[in-house]
This record gives C-alpha cells, sequence and structure tokens, in this order.
C-alpha cells in the first residue's frame, strides 16, 4: 500500500510539472483526486487494511493529497500569472485616444413622437417652420387688432413686451 501510494503520488507530481495548460491541471486534479480518482480509490479500500495500520495508511494517503494539493495549486497559479501577462502584452492601452463618450439619458417620448409626426408631414409635402419659444405682445395682440385694456390681455399671461 505505501509503494502504491508514492508511485501514485511521484505520477501526479510528474504529470503536473509537465503540463502546461489549465485544462491538463484540471484533468490532472480529476484523475488523482476526483471522486473516482486513484486516492479515493486507495482510500476507500482502506476496508481491507488491518486496523492497526489504518492510521497509519490514512496519515500517508493526506500527507501524499496536500502534496498534490500544494503542487497543483502552485502550478495553477503560475499558469494564470502567465496567462494573465501575455493577455496584458496583447491588449495595450492607447491613453492617447480620446475616451468614449457616455451617453446620458434618452429623448423624450413626446420629442419622439413630434419628430414622428414632423416626419410625415413633411414626406406629405409640408415644410416645418420653426418660430420663437416666447411669443411676443406685438404679434399677439397689437397685430390682430386686439385693444390694450381687453381681458385677454390681463396681466397674469406671460408674454414678452418689446
Amino acid at each position: 500500500m505505501k509503494d502504491q501510494l508514492e508511485k501514485i503520488k511521484q505520477e501526479a507530481l510528474k504529470q503536473i510539472e509537465a503540463s502546461d495548460a489549465l485544462e491538463k491541471l484540471n484533468d490532472i486534479k480529476v484523475a488523482y483526486l476526483g471522486k473516482k480518482g486513484e486516492l479515493t480509490s486507495v482510500l476507500k479500500s482502506m476496508k481491507d487494511v488491518t486496523p492497526e495500520d489504518r492510521p497509519k495508511i490514512g496519515q500517508m494517503v493526506n500527507e501524499a493529497r496536500e502534496a498534490i494539493e500544494g503542487k497543483l495549486d502552485a502550478a495553477m497559479t503560475a499558469l494564470m500569472k502567465k496567462a494573465r501577462e501575455e493577455q496584458l502584452k496583447k491588449e495595450v492601452i492607447d491613453v492617447t485616444l480620446p475616451a468614449k463618450r457616455n451617453r446620458v439619458g434618452h429623448t423624450h417620448p413626446n420629442t419622439i413622437a413630434l419628430e414622428e409626426v414632423e416626419r410625415i408631414f413633411v414626406g406629405m409635402g409640408y415644410e416645418v417652420i420653426e418660430g420663437p419659444e416666447v411669443e411676443y405682445d406685438h404679434y399677439n395682440f397689437e397685430k390682430l387688432n386686439i385693444p390694450k385694456n381687453h381681458p385677454a390681455r390681463d396681466e397674469q399671461d406671460t408674454f414678452l413686451y418689446q
């Protein structure tokens, strides 16, 4: 049993050192430490070991497991670091480029509807004419011959007087 454990440990460590990809390391982990792995099968065969030798064998299995896990973690960390460095070399950032503009907000639904109506009328041959945002008193009342004392020209109305 001791020889078998040592052989499993040495095989696993050799394969870990020889692997050059994370996928291979994951396969090794499954092959040795997984549910149907070689160390798990050794643990399942512990029932055949004499009760006096079980603690020793169990300790040896745990030591082999720790050695394999430690080597796997170190190899995975090294491969991930190497992959990250290669990725950083490929993804060089040009700081002289202008930044991407962050568009905040959106067009108001009423504006969208107004623009659609305008497109429809322009398609029918009409013209869209824009006027001032504020109406002048001259155009609203004087050109229409509304007298100065007319109730429509109250102080509450908000027209610009020129």
